[in-house]
């Protein structure tokens, strides 16, 4: 079996609904979502959904297919890794109880082109975009510092060049 990751694009209609209704027939069918998206498109009723699912090319063309019957559902697309921009934001809280960890810590979130957006007296709250491998390489260092608390969107993701969905 030649299971991998695969990014599922579906643009849908922008009502309540639509993601419950999305999610169930992951779950009716056995499929598992790694990480689910949602956002409004250029088109004030129409959203997008970006989906990660790990599976073989039969597992995807199931997702597909299951997906194409849902009534709200206008259009599905499994994106090709190496033609897709991919980003994912993250906020992570660090204990920086010390002016020292709290230097380092600010270095780190520039290296990785990250911006500190919450100061108190005992934690930084840097913002990260990008790969979630990037992310995950912050995530590693600042673990050493006391990570209080993380929160990650999951990716988006579209097609690069003119094609769309």
């Amino acid at each position: 079996m030649n299971e991998r990751s695969h990014i599922i694009s579906a643009l849908v209609e922008h009502k309540p609904g639509v993601l419950q209704r999305v999610a169930g027939l992951f779950t009716r069918r056995g499929f598992n979502i790694d990480t689910i998206t949602v956002g409004e498109t250029e088109k004030k009723k129409l959203a997008r959904m970006t989906i990660i699912a790990k599976g073989d090319d039969k597992v995807l063309e199931q997702i597909t297919k299951q997906l194409n019957k849902l009534i709200d559902v206008i259009k599905v697309r499994d994106l090709e890794m190496e033609n897709t921009v991919k980003r994912e934001l993250c906020l992570i809280k660090v204990h920086t109880p010390l002016e020292k960890i709290r230097s380092e810590v600010i270095q780190y979130a520039g290296i990785f082109r990250g911006r500190i957006i919450d100061v108190s007296p005992e934690t930084l709250t840097v913002e990260i975009t990008g790969d979630p491998e990037k992310i995950d390489a912050l995530i590693d260092l600042l673990r050493n510092f006391g990570i209080k608390e993380v929160a990650r969107t999951g990716p988006t993701a579209m097609s690069r060049g003119i094609k769309t969905i």
